[in-house]
């Protein structure tokens, strides 16, 4: 019987789609590279721009005056074509597509890695190159290979401290980097469990770390009320009662415990206690992996009325998590300990503002890459949940979130 991809698809599994594309989008980075590529085609036109998006959160704002004429050229370009645009402080390409701009069963092509995250609301969603973006641009459609499932069978309920963070970095862990090469990871919850989309979207978001082509959630309860939030309104997305699964891994929520990926692998995880006391130079709360409002909420929990020990670099992940961060008092919080609040986007993640570590030092981050210089040459780093960075910016080292909550 079919998986999700399959009927999204509509093919089976190892067999080629051409489908069209219900929304592809980009972001500073990606799209003027395949502004350059739609240059050299002679600029036919953007076939659909209705379903187009070009989205600032890179390097937003723009860091140098080379950067700033780069984003004014896709700016105007965006604006011209007619492709809706999002400018800087909008937040990050991925938070804002799912902030009711995509829906299940749609068909969603990103230029970038982690456009995998948009599964969490039952559509096909995965990233292209730049190359691949020009060419829906002009064509409207792109092709698939049909990739071959992978399920996650989650039951249970988290304990204190612990958060879908750790659930995703222990995911990546038992798989390894790549070893869901090309597959879809099917997230499926037993009638014990229930989440939320902010858990949705963290896990989706790291199947690329596996390797994986894409992670899909059913839409359910939880997805309609997610869009209603929206004006949007969608349809449950019933499995079927046997899918064919090239593999099925059981998660036991029960069971986990804080944890971390250690420098320089998403892979190589090991639990915050075997970890705590390392120093740190720098902690990092954001990215389209952990800067949403519930994200930034559970750190403001551990560190309302507290200091913080260490630079705490915080960034929302759009201009929505921003406001109601805002608005409830989170972010009032969060300045009162000491954080630094920067505006909606990348931040620091990929290394070019906002907060890059220097030479040597250490860091923990929310992010989904620790890859080695990504975020500061000669720099490490650690990846983690909100809370336990949260309660790491407190002791200025690695701690267990458990003993702050």
């Amino acid at each position: 019987m079919e998986t999700l991809s399959e009927k999204i698809l509509g093919a089976q599994a190892g067999s080629f789609s051409d489908k069209q594309i219900d929304k592809a989008f980009c972001h500073d980075g990606t799209g003027i590279q395949a502004k350059i590529i739609y240059d050299e085609m002679g600029a036919p036109g953007i076939v659909n721009p209705e379903a187009c998006y070009v989205i600032y959160d890179h390097i937003a704002p723009a860091n140098t005056s080379q950067t700033a004429d780069l984003h004014r050229e896709l700016r105007d370009f965006a604006t011209k074509s007619g492709m809706h645009f999002s400018d800087i402080g909008g937040g990050i390409c991925h938070q804002y597509m799912a902030e009711g701009r995509v829906l299940p069963g749609e068909v969603v092509i990103g230029a970038d890695s982690h456009s995998c995250t948009l599964g969490a609301l039952g559509a096909f969603a995965t990233g292209v190159g730049a190359s691949d973006m020009a060419g829906i641009w002009v064509s409207g459609e792109t092709w698939l290979r049909v990739p071959e499932s992978i399920a996650l069978y989650i039951s249970g309920t988290l304990g204190k401290g612990v958060e879908y963070k750790d659930l995703a970095l222990c995911y990546v862990a038992n798989l390894g980097m790549d070893g869901a090469t090309y597959k879809s990871l099917e997230f499926r919850v037993d009638s014990t469990s229930e989440i939320p989309m902010e858990g949705r979207l963290t896990l989706s978001n790291m199947a690329v770390e596996a390797g994986a082509k894409t992670g899909l959630w059913y839409a359910d309860r939880i997805t309609r009320e997610y869009l209603a939030r929206y004006g949007q309104t969608c349809q449950d997305q019933k499995p079927h009662d046997e899918p064919f699964y090239t593999q099925e891994i059981w998660w036991e929520l029960d069971d986990l415990e804080p944890c971390l990926a250690v420098p320089h692998r998403v892979d190589t995880v090991k639990s915050v206690s075997e970890l705590a006391g390392t120093p740190l130079d720098q902690v990092f709360i954001g990215t389209c992996t952990n800067g949403r409002f519930e994200d930034l909420a559970r750190a403001a929990a551990i560190l309302d009325g507290k200091s913080v020990a260490v630079r705490t670099i915080v960034v929302p992940a759009s201009q929505a998590d921003y406001l109601q961060a805002a608005t409830s008092g989170v972010l009032a919080t969060l300045v009162a300990a000491g954080c630094t609040v920067c505006s909606p986007g990348c931040g620091p993640c990929l290394g070019a503002h906002m907060g890059v570590l220097g030479d040597g030092e250490v860091g923990l981050s929310t992010a989904n890459r620790n890859f080695r210089n990504r975020m500061g040459v000669g720099a490490s780093y650690y990846l983690s949940s909100p809370s336990t960075a949260a309660a790491s910016a407190i002791a200025g080292e690695i701690a267990d979130p458990r003993e702050a909550v």
